[in-house]
């Protein structure tokens, strides 16, 4: 049952959608007019129902009251042949009394018209009895009235006392049928009414039926042809019989869709080369390309600009506002619709005599630069250009260039921290150089010998501390450059042994111990025997620097398996181990970017926090990586795994940065 109602309401909706919108308006005009008319109608049959009950009320209660009257004293003296006299004649005389019941004090009918009792009273004699109404009073001298509704038609009760020298004989009831003539006239105008407002929507139906049929579907017709054209099918033809306007109207569409055809025709060879030159171009531009049409539809992208935004599926036909990133579509919204709703660009020599912030209104270009965090992290720069037509005079769309400059900002980001960094690392030395030779320049001859001699060993030791930076800077430079070189077969033994002897004289004036625990037999590693000594002497140094007197600094060295290792082969784990101030979790992150100094957290000068950022790249050359356990006031050891020398895989490998 559902399912058919279900259906019933399908029909019936798609059967409304057939119309037009003026005729649901007809069709919805009319209902409203025919409602209130209706409304209005009954509103008065209802009117005169009412007052007909009220007439009939007042009617039937004037004539009880003149029956019970007139009857009252026949009952008082038992005359019951004199009150079925009187009561017949007063029933044959009017239509209006239905009936005439009289009761006794206790209730029981003594006599009625049309019926009556049994004149002879024995056991087997029905006794009826009168139901008086709740609300019916003895002690009330004015009558009760109800209605109520018979199968023969309404008809009105009227309860009258019966009195005689103020003593309460019992009750009459009167039955009051309605006026005849009123219950017919609201009859008719009821049937009237319902015969009208049917009639009315029956009319209605049969012109919707007809307006569907004749109008309505030669229209959809024609729309359906108009999107199909739209859409190039020029093949599209609409086959209706009709005259009058519509037939013409419809012949001038088949003509149109003919003479399209026949242009396509002509002209699909040249539009789909030019199509192709132009995608092609498109496709091999470095840049991404974007073209949207005056709608903000995309109508064409290039392979670049889908990589760069992350789009996989086919996005021709899309808002470009739905489809850009969020951070670049709230950058983006209000420059591009101001693009396509500004009117073109005036005249170059007009724009000359505006402000400047009026001739940006009027521009035909925008540029803008963001950072996206998807599909991919990176920096952009979006070129927007109004594309015009050939008079220069309308809008065609707006053609947008993304380009990736992620790389360029993190260069000069680089570069600016680096110069920053140089810049701040040169002052100190040489403003210290600068100022103890003035001194000595100008009051040269008012210090002692001894003061001469310090204040020439403090610049030789800031000479010294200069040449180290700009050797490191220039050690990391070449690390980052260009420049190859081969890994080859290196003794660990040796690069260790001539580091702990370079370091030796260091570790014994801050009384230092400096130990190696080599493995026997250690085998060689693939590495650059420079690259390798250096990066031993930079640990050593570090871990000298920052061990207090009574310390210990300690190089290991042992072979691993392809198991225990991070190499995944057999390797050999270097170690440089000190019992110095140990670095915190926070600066393990830090230690090995360039120009980061503990030191400057202990109030030390010392250093260029260059050293652990060349030893880092010198190892990632070797393809592995250093590591740093420490724990604040117990030590710090860095280590990092070299692959173990193998002759028959042995070949050159092209590596950055080379030291000569």
């Amino acid at each position: 049952m559902l399912t058919f109602i279900t259906k019933i309401k399908e029909i019936i909706a798609l059967w409304w959608s057939e119309f037009t919108l003026q005729t649901k308006l007809m069709a919805a005009a009319t209902l409203v007019v025919s409602l209130i008319m209706s409304s209005l109608t009954f509103w008065a049959v209802n009117t005169i129902q009412l007052e007909s009950n009220i007439n009939d009320t007042r009617f039937g209660s004037d004539l009880s009251i003149l029956i019970a009257s007139n009857a009252a004293p026949l009952v008082a003296e038992n005359d019951m042949q004199g009150l079925a006299d009187f009561s017949t004649r007063f029933y044959r005389s009017t239509s209006s009394i239905r009936y005439l019941i009289y009761a006794d004090r206790s209730g029981s009918i003594f006599f009625g018209i049309p019926y009556s009792q049994a004149e002879v009273q024995n056991s087997l004699t029905i006794k009826r009895r009168i139901k008086l109404p709740e609300d019916y009073a003895q002690n009330s001298d004015l009558p009760f009235v109800r209605q109520h509704q018979t199968p023969n038609g309404q008809v009105t009760d009227v309860f009258v006392p019966l009195r005689h020298d103020g003593q309460y004989l019992g009750v009459l009831a009167v039955g009051i049928n309605p006026n005849p003539t009123i219950v017919a006239s609201s009859n008719l105008t009821r049937d009237v009414t319902i015969a009208v407002f049917i009639t009315i929507w029956a009319m209605v139906i049969l012109g919707n039926v007809f307006n569907a049929l004749m109008i309505t579907r030669p229209i959809k017709e024609l729309l359906v042809g108009v999107k199909n054209i739209a859409a190039k099918n020029f093949k599209q033809r609409i086959d209706l019989p009709l005259r009058g306007e519509l037939g013409e109207l419809i012949a001038s569409f088949n003509l149109m869709a003919e003479k399209l055809e026949n242009y396509e025709e002509q002209n699909i060879e040249e539009i789909t080369a030019e199509k192709a030159k132009l995608e092609t171009l498109v496709s091999t531009i470095a840049d991404g390309a974007v073209l949207i049409d005056p709608n903000m539809q995309i109508i064409l992208v290039n392979p670049t600009a889908k990589n760069i935004f992350g789009w996989s599926e086919n996005v021709i036909g899309d808002n470009v506002l739905h489809r850009l990133p969020s951070e670049l579509t709230i950058k983006l919204t209000k420059p591009l619709y101001q693009m396509i709703e500004r009117k073109v660009e005036l005249e170059p020599q007009s724009t000359l005599s505006l402000p400047e912030s009026e001739r940006h209104h009027v521009s035909d270009r925008d540029e803008f630069r963001i950072t996206l965090h998807k599909p991919l992290p990176r920096t952009i720069r979006v070129l927007l250009s109004r594309v015009l037509d050939g008079g220069n005079t309308n809008i065609k769309g707006i053609a947008m260039t993304v380009q990736d400059i992620t790389r360029e900002v993190e260069l000069n980001e680089a570069k600016s921290q680096f110069i920053s960094n140089v810049s701040h690392e040169l002052r100190t030395p040489l403003f210290n150089i600068k100022s103890f030779i003035e001194t000595l320049s100008e009051y040269g001859e008012d210090l002692t010998q001894v003061q001469r001699r310090e204040f020439l060993d403090t610049a030789n030791h800031e000479t010294d501390r200069l040449t180290r930076l700009v050797n490191d800077v220039l050690d990391l430079s070449r690390l980052e450059s260009s420049r190859t070189y081969n890994l080859s077969e290196v003794d660990l033994n040796q690069p260790i042994e001539q580091t702990l002897r370079t370091c030796q004289l260091n570790a014994k004036d801050k009384e230092i111990e400096l130990h190696q625990e080599l493995q026997p037999n250690l085998p060689s590693v693939m590495g650059n025997y420079d690259l390798l000594l250096q990066v031993l002497t930079n640990l050593v140094g570090n871990s000298l620097k920052f061990t207090n007197s009574g310390g210990k600094v300690t190089v290991r060295a042992y072979q691993t398996s392809a198991q225990s290792n991070t190499l995944n082969q057999p390797a050999v784990k270097i170690e440089v181990a000190d019992t110095g101030i140990g670095i915190s979790a926070e600066d393990k992150e830090a230690i090995f970017e360039r120009f980061f100094r503990v030191e400057n957290r202990v109030h030390t000068l010392e250093g260029t926090g260059l050293g652990l950022s060349i030893v880092r790249n010198i190892i990632e050359k070797h393809n592995s990586r250093v590591y740093i356990d420490s724990e604040v006031g117990v030590g710090t050891t860095f280590w990092f795994e070299l692959p173990v020398y193998q002759a028959e895989i042995e070949q050159p490998v092209k590596a950055v940065g080379v030291i000569d």
